[in-house]
């Protein structure tokens, strides 16, 4: 699933490109993934004519602004990434015009496209399991939902001492609760395992008997690998990729997730995989102590 580094890579991308277009029409082949308006004739009346001012991210979610106070909500979940170019339809199959990185087969899961007045904005997505949503901006900034997201890890005003604040009484996993987005907002499986594995914090650790220096270290990490892994465009070993269709350059820093078996590059010991709460947690034994 792409996570923190990932969307705030598409976010960054969309941001050079698509600013003051405008939507003049929304194709689908697959209706369910529209959440609000549940019916898509709606949705695509209340889309078309709108202007885009402005692209953000809060969480995993991508936050399109557009003109009428509107804002388009993109979760793009396990298997979808968001790519800009231009296609054309062939057996209702969109093929990319010209050769380069939208050709790459992980982008032919097209199920949504957005006609814009210059070029066109798809949404690649193998499982179909992405959200869209289509909301008035005051009902999103007052949205239960919204309003529950922990803090932005990467926010200037997310000092330690905030970090500590947010640890504090919480109970459960070290792992479990930096994936909470209601905790922290954005950190997903692949960043967790990093962070941890830098901080060399075991990811059972219950929060509530971590040393202030291991609640330093991890902050410490979480604050050099994420914007580290949004500088190299996010991870692109399974599905993601770049608006432009291109692959992230994350995986060359990876350290520990998905390395079950092999050597850790700190000491030499076998990598290890534990399930967490249903999710994977990857670690070496001897430096991440319990």
């Amino acid at each position: 699933m792409p996570e923190l580094p990932e969307v705030e890579t598409i976010v960054r991308g969309l941001r050079l490109r698509v600013l003051d277009r405008t939507f003049i029409d929304v194709w689908t082949d697959f209706p369910k993934m529209i959440k609000k308006p549940s019916d898509f004739k709606k949705f695509k009346n209340g889309i078309i004519g709108k202007k885009i001012e402005s692209v953000r991210r809060r969480a995993k979610n991508i936050l399109i602004s557009l003109s009428g106070g509107k804002v388009l909500l993109i979760h793009q979940k396990l298997t979808g990434h968001l790519l800009f170019g231009k296609w054309k339809k062939i057996d209702n199959k969109w093929y990319p015009l010209g050769k380069g990185p939208l050709s790459d087969p992980t982008n032919r899961f097209i199920h949504l496209m957005f006609g814009l007045d210059k070029n066109m904005l798809a949404l690649s997505d193998l499982r179909k399991f992405a959200k869209i949503e289509l909301w008035d901006k005051k009902e999103l900034e007052n949205s239960e939902g919204f309003k529950k997201l922990g803090p932005e890890p990467l926010d200037k005003s997310f000092v330690l001492e905030k970090f500590k604040n947010v640890l504090n009484n919480k109970k459960g996993k070290i792992k479990q609760v930096l994936m909470d987005p209601n905790v922290i907002a954005g950190i997903g499986n692949i960043y967790s395992d990093e962070i941890l594995f830098k901080a060399k914090v075991h990811p059972l650790k219950n929060v509530f008997k971590l040393k202030e220096d291991e609640v330093e270290r991890i902050y410490k990490a979480m604050k050099d690998i994420l914007p580290k892994a949004i500088k190299l465009g996010g991870e692109s070993f399974s599905d993601f990729r770049k608006v432009d269709g291109s692959k992230g350059s994350f995986d060359k820093e990876r350290k520990i997730y998905r390395k079950e078996g092999e050597n850790c590059p700190r000491c030499g010991n076998v990598i290890k995989r534990i399930k967490i709460g249903g999710r994977s947690a990857h670690f070496c034994p001897s430096c991440q102590k319990l």
